[in-house]
């Protein structure tokens, strides 16, 4: 297989990983937190996410607010993802996979939250109230909340976003040297 292929099929496999096992994370940090089922965004992250979420339901039951079967759709997405990226490289240390596809998940939902805070961040500097930006509002405020807590408004500015992203990225970091050093242990080259 050429070079280039190959890095066509990762890419187009890490983007349909991201965007569904986002979703699926997505789905199950919104039913965490309250939000109103008829919402746009929600009824987008469902349209994303039912055909896999919807039959681990019937295994695995909502709780309350608690949706595991998001979280399993999530981790087997990355799962099957980084099993696919171990054949393509023609690699055979397969006892991480777990482990891996656990971490990958997690930085998943590092990246996610991520993306929220940008995206509220923004909108409050650029929109009046509108229900998206009330959406997004909700969301980040539990990840927003605690640096709030702590760090005062600077000038008027609240700077816990930018604190929040910024510990989100050193801990996305720490969780690739974590899937890097598993998969030398294995010696594998690092996936992403």
């Amino acid at each position: 297989m050429s070079l280039i292929l190959l890095q066509i099929i990762v890419f187009l496999l890490e983007v349909l990983t991201t965007l569904v096992g986002g979703a699926c994370l997505l789905r199950m940090y919104m039913r965490w937190t309250g939000v109103p089922f008829n919402h746009p965004l929600v009824r987008f992250v469902h349209a994303l996410s039912d055909w896999l979420v919807v039959p681990l339901q019937k295994v695995i039951p909502l709780r309350g607010r608690v949706d595991a079967a998001s979280l399993l759709a999530a981790w087997g997405l990355k799962l099957v993802h980084y099993a696919l990226l171990l054949v393509l490289m023609g690699a055979g240390h397969w006892a991480a996979l777990p482990v891996v596809a656990l971490l990958g998940v997690a930085k998943l939902a590092v990246s996610a939250a991520t993306a929220l805070v940008i995206v509220a961040a923004v909108l409050s500097w650029t929109q009046s109230r509108s229900p998206l930006l009330d959406m997004v509002q909700r969301l980040c405020g539990p990840l927003l909340a605690p640096v709030r807590k702590l760090v005062p408004l600077v000038g008027g500015v609240d700077l816990s976003p930018v604190i929040v992203v910024v510990a989100m990225q050193v801990l996305s970091m720490l969780m690739s040297a974590a899937q890097d050093g598993l998969l030398a242990a294995g010696r594998l080259p690092p996936m992403l």
